[in-house]
């Protein structure tokens, strides 16, 4: 049985993406709005289920099995009423595992210093020309159609 050789799996993060931070922030009683001021737009929302919002969001990445988180805002009228989700990463988890730390990588430094920049001449500055005249703009318009058909 010969095995096949992956060379490349693109990573892959779908959905709308919320944070510990984000649930930890929303209350009962808050509107509609502003959970959406928090979260975004509800990946689903359905006129079948009005009363419930799921945002639901994905990552694959290779070498790590696939993590799918999910939320639920249910609402009464337009009052948040309770939140029911998986345990969902905080921000810093999120970023770390989407960050690959590759072992032996060296960062550039980013910095210059004095003498890397006297190599190169000093840019040419332009000289401030005075303000051109602006005409106004006319205070009224011609109509946009005749006044008569």
């Amino acid at each position: 049985m010969a095995t096949e050789a992956v060379l490349y799996i693109p990573e892959v993060v779908q959905g709308n993406f919320v944070s510990r931070e984000q649930k930890d922030y929303l209350k009962t009683g808050m509107t509609r709005q502003q959970v959406r001021d928090v979260l975004g737009t509800p990946l689903v929302a359905s006129i079948f289920h009005e009363q419930r919002w799921d945002y639901v969001f994905t990552i694959r990445r290779q070498g790590v099995a696939p993590q799918s988180f999910s939320l639920s805002a249910w609402f009464k009228g337009d009052t948040l009423e309770r939140i029911t989700s998986d345990d969902l990463p905080s921000e810093t988890e999120f970023v770390t595992k989407l960050v690959v730390k590759k072992s032996g990588l060296k960062v550039p430094e980013l910095e210059a210093k004095e003498e890397d920049l006297r190599k190169y001449p000093a840019p040419a500055r332009k000289l401030e020309s005075a303000p051109s005249q602006v005409t106004p703009l006319p205070s009224a318009y011609p109509p946009l159609e005749p006044a008569t058909r």
